[in-house]
């Protein structure tokens, strides 16, 4: 069975820092550079929703069914977005990677990788998942090929699941990654990564 505990994961120019609220006003500037809040189909927060939705992924933590991080690009040293894992199920070793979002000057370029890589990386090498979830909106048409562009299978789509911030009701698009492909995605990843430094 896996246990969670937060940990920094860092390579690929990039570091994943167990959130804090220290992460507040790093992230609402994220936030304000492409004003990703506009975004109706993302969990972006406006800027003075953001102390709240650090607060809420902190809750989560302590509940112990998320584990939230804040994105630094190390090449720039400064703090370009947010990730955790989410909706964990220690009995059966699943976690899913999710609430992703990245500032407008990180957005196709390595972070992504480098983020997912590390994620799956400590998902199955260090926790032992026996498969890692994904999902995202079915507008956000964007997230949805990144998803399988990491060579996550697409199970399905969940229909009325998930409330948006606007008050309306999303369906979601559920993809996964089982440990026996694994070894796969990895070399996969490892060589989008090798592409970006080129």
């Amino acid at each position: 069975m896996i246990s969670l505990a937060p940990v920094t994961l860092e390579g690929h120019g990039v570091r994943l820092e167990p959130l804090a609220t220290a992460h507040v006003d790093p992230l609402a500037a994220a936030a304000a550079d492409g004003r990703l809040w506009e975004l109706w189909f993302t969990s972006v927060p406006e800027p003075a929703q953001t102390a709240a939705y650090v607060a809420q992924a902190l809750d989560g933590q302590a509940a112990g069914h998320m584990l939230p991080w804040a994105v630094r690009d190390l090449g720039t040293d400064t703090i370009v977005g947010t990730t955790r894992y989410h909706d964990i199920v220690p009995n059966i070793d699943r976690v899913e990677i999710g609430w992703t979002w990245y500032a407008s000057r990180a957005q196709r370029t390595h972070v992504n990788t480098a983020c997912k890589l590390l994620l799956l990386t400590h998902a199955f090498d260090t926790l032992g998942c026996a498969v890692v979830g994904l999902r995202t909106d079915n507008f956000n048409f964007a997230s949805q090929r990144a998803i399988a562009a990491l060579g996550a299978h697409k199970d399905g789509v969940i229909r009325h699941h998930w409330p948006r911030r606007d008050g309306t009701v999303r369906d979601s698009v559920m993809f996964s990654i089982l440990r026996g492909e694994w070894p796969d995605v990895k070399r996969h990843l490892a060589s989008r990564l090798a592409r970006h430094a080129e």
